[in-house]
């Protein structure tokens, strides 16, 4: 007889003499489910492709960020040039109005006794006029 045969004969023995109680059976329950994760081994060198190649990702949304902010700042530096250009071409345009006001104003009328009043506060009579001309008409 080989060793394991001798084992089952002894634990047959010891059971039918009673020395250790029969197993009990065990309540049935539901069987619990050991869910988890697959573990898939990463070797170093595989995990450190991954990190450079995340690192590439993250280096290329930096570079488009701030490319796009260029953008946005040339746009808005292009709108101010725009908005001074305009503002420049308007006050050319009061001045063209305001020398064709001044030389019809008769300076004895009441408007022109008014006006020299007025334009004692300017450096010069134009540049009252050109500043009367954009707030009254």
């Amino acid at each position: 007889m080989d060793n394991i045969d001798k084992l089952l004969a002894e634990l047959q023995t010891e059971y039918k003499e009673g020395k250790t109680p029969p197993p009990q059976p065990q309540p049935q329950s539901k069987p619990q489910l050991n869910i988890t994760q697959p573990f898939i081994p990463v070797s170093p060198k595989a995990a450190s492709l991954i990190d450079n190649l995340l690192e590439e990702v993250k280096a290329d949304f930096v570079e488009r960020d701030k490319a796009e902010d260029l953008r946005r700042q040339e746009e808005l530096e292009q709108e101010r040039i725009r908005q001074e250009q305009l503002k420049v071409k308007q006050r050319e345009a009061l001045k063209t109005q305001a020398k064709e006001w001044l030389a019809k104003l008769d300076p004895f009328s009441p408007e022109g006794l008014w006006f020299e009043r007025f334009a004692e506060g300017y450096p010069s009579k134009l540049e009252a006029a050109i500043e009367y001309l954009q707030n009254n008409y």
